[in-house]
C-alpha cells in the first residue's frame, strides 16, 4: 500500500505548477509571443555576470576533488563563516557559523526548520495570503496549520486576529516579507508588535513560540524601502534564506537556515536543525554553489527592470479599473478580482490566453497573482487582453 498522502501530493500537482504546464501546452498550439504566462516566479532576469565569472574561476583554479566533493553536512565552514559576517555587517545581529546550516533552497530551509521544531500536537500559524507549500511542508512536519488573514487593503498583519489565534499548541508563526504574493513589506512597526505579542503570549503559556522567516525576496526591493530583520526584534527567530530570487539562481537550489543567537537553548534548537536535516536527506548542500553565493552576498540580479515591469503593469491595470496592492517589493502583483469568485475570473482570464493563479491557492479568496518576472515585451504586448477582460465587467 502506497502512502496516500505522498499519492494524493504526486497525482495533484500546485495550481500554480498547473497552470505553468497548461501554459507550455498551449504555447506549443499557438505559439509563445501569443500566451502571456504569470503563473510560475521563475526569474526572467539573468544572474549577475558575477556569478558567472565565479563558477569559471572556481572550475579553472580550484582542485576539482575539492571543489566537487563533500563538504561538512552543515556546509562549508569559510562559507557559513562568510554568510555569518555578512549577517551580521547588515543587520546588527551577531551571527556565527555555528548558527548556520547550508540547504538546497528555501523549500529546504523551511522543510528542515519546521521538522526540528515539530511535536505532536503542535500549530503553526500561516498568514493569508501564503506560498502554498507552506502547508505541505507544515503538514509532512506534523503540525497543524492555523490560518490567520493579514488585514486589507495594506496585507500589513492583523494582530488583534493573530492574537486571538495563538494558544497553548502553537509552536510557530511564519513570516514572509517580502510577500509572496502580495509583494508588501511588514513594516518595522509591524515586525515590534508582532514581537511583543509574541513575548506576551511566550510568557502566558510559559513556552517559546518560534517565528520562522522565509526570506528569498530580501534583496528584491523598491525605491527607498526597507525589510526589516526579524531577529533583531524578537530572540526566538530562526531565519531561512534563499539565493533563488535575489542572484536569479532558483534552479540552482541553495540557501541557508540561520538560528538567531537569541533563540532560547540556541545551540539545541541549531542541533535539531542538524538532525532533521540528516533525518530528511538535505545534508550536504551543493558544493560549488554553496563558494559561488559566499563570494557575491549582497549582489542581485538587475533589479530596475523588475522595477519597470511593476510600474507599467500597476499603473496601466489600475488605469483599466483594476484595484491592486502596490508592491514593495518581490515581483507580484495581487490584483482584486472582479468578481467574488477569482478561480472563475482566472478561467475566464484564459479566454484571452492571460495565465492568472487565483488566490485560492493562497489560503484566501477574491484576488488573482500576477508574476511581474517576465520579460517586458510580454507585459506591453498583454495590457490589449487585461483591457479586453476587464471590460467584461463593466
Amino acid at each position: 500500500m502506497l502512502n496516500k498522502k505522498m499519492l494524493e501530493l504526486g497525482t495533484a500537482s500546485s495550481a500554480i505548477r498547473q497552470l505553468f504546464e497548461y501554459g507550455k501546452a498551449r504555447k506549443t498550439e499557438i505559439g509563445d509571443d501569443k500566451v502571456f504566462d504569470f503563473s510560475i516566479g521563475n526569474p526572467s532576469v539573468p544572474a549577475p555576470k558575477i556569478v558567472d565569472d565565479t563558477i569559471k574561476k572556481l572550475i579553472d583554479n580550484e582542485d576539482s576533488v575539492l571543489l566537487h566533493g563533500y563538504t561538512s553536512a552543515p556546509g562549508d565552514l569559510n562559507v557559513r563563516i562568510k554568510i555569518a559576517e555578512y549577517i551580521g555587517q547588515t543587520s546588527g545581529v551577531e551571527a556565527s557559523a555555528s548558527n548556520i546550516y547550508m540547504t538546497c533552497g528555501a523549500a529546504a530551509s523551511l522543510t528542515i526548520t519546521l521538522n526540528a521544531i515539530a511535536n505532536e500536537g503542535d500549530e503553526v500559524i500561516l498568514l493569508a495570503p501564503f506560498f502554498p507549500e507552506y502547508r505541505v511542508f507544515a503538514e509532512k512536519a506534523g503540525l497543524n496549520c492555523v490560518v490567520v488573514n493579514c488585514r486589507e487593503p495594506d496585507f500589513q498583519i492583523d494582530i488583534s486576529a493573530l492574537e486571538k489565534a495563538i494558544n497553548k499548541n502553537t509552536k510557530a508563526v511564519i513570516i514572509n516579507s517580502p510577500n509572496n504574493p502580495t509583494g508588501v513589506v511588514f513594516s518595522e512597526e509591524t515586525i515590534i508588535e508582532l514581537s511583543s505579542l509574541l513575548n506576551k503570549k511566550q510568557q502566558e503559556y510559559s513556552k517559546e513560540i518560534f517565528l520562522i522567516s522565509d526570506e528569498p525576496y530580501r534583496e528584491l526591493v523598491y525605491g527607498d524601502v526597507t525589510v526589516p530583520f526579524p531577529a533583531k526584534y524578537y530572540n526566538n527567530t530562526i531565519v531561512c534564506y534563499s539565493f533563488s530570487k535575489s542572484l536569479s539562481l532558483p534552479g540552482e537550489r541553495i540557501g541557508y537556515v540561520f538560528v538567531s543567537p537569541n533563540c532560547k537553548d540556541t545551540q539545541l534548537v541549531f542541533a535539531a536543525v542538524c538532525g532533521a536535516g540528516r533525518a530528511l536527506g538535505f545534508v550536504c548542500a551543493p558544493s560549488m554553489l554553496q563558494r559561488v553565493v559566499a563570494e557575491n552576498l549582497g549582489k542581485t540580479a538587475d533589479v530596475s527592470i523588475y522595477n519597470k515591469n511593476r510600474e507599467l503593469l500597476y499603473n496601466e491595470l489600475t488605469s483599466y479599473g483594476y484595484t491592486a496592492v502596490k508592491p514593495d517589493g518581490a515581483f507580484y502583483l495581487f490584483v482584486k478580482s472582479p468578481e467574488a469568485d477569482a478561480a472563475a475570473f482566472a478561467e475566464k482570464a484564459k479566454k484571452y490566453e492571460l495565465l492568472l493563479v487565483p488566490s485560492d491557492s493562497f489560503g484566501m479568496g477574491g484576488y488573482v497573482r500576477i508574476s511581474y518576472c517576465v520579460s517586458t515585451k510580454q507585459i506591453e504586448n498583454s495590457l490589449p487582453a487585461f483591457k479586453k477582460l476587464i471590460e467584461e465587467y463593466k
